[in-house]
């Protein structure tokens, strides 16, 4: 089983960056496909990005060109680098860890962003 800590949330203004690190302990990282999912007040929680282990990724249309997922395998961490950011990208940010091989979700607990003048 995985344990997963994000980092990196805090308040931003419209246009700026951010970078979101979660890091992975307690079992084998490569064998998980790793995400960020996000979830604004009032609703779901959303898919953002996501990486293989081999380094394959694809993104919700709304942060494409926006937002880059990367993964160091050596460090047990994914990262989210956010720019460009729009008030609409503000939410609670969660870090997803999906094992291949039984399919099972863990997530982590979650790390505010807010994008606001």
């Amino acid at each position: 089983q995985v344990q997963l800590v994000e980092s990196g949330g805090g308040l931003v203004q419209p246009g700026g960056s951010l970078r979101l690190s979660c890091a992975a302990s307690g079992s084998t990282f490569s064998r998980y496909a790793m995400g960020w999912y996000r979830q604004a007040p009032g609703n779901q929680r959303e898919f953002v990005a996501r990486i293989a282990s081999g380094g394959s990724t694809n993104y919700a249309n709304s942060v494409k060109g926006r937002f880059t997922i990367s993964r160091d395998n050596a460090q047990n961490t994914v990262y989210l680098q956010m720019n460009s950011l729009k008030p609409d990208d503000t939410a609670v940010y969660y870090c997803n860890a999906l094992d291949v091989y039984t399919g099972h979700n863990y997530w982590g607990q979650g790390t505010q962003v807010t994008v606001s003048s």
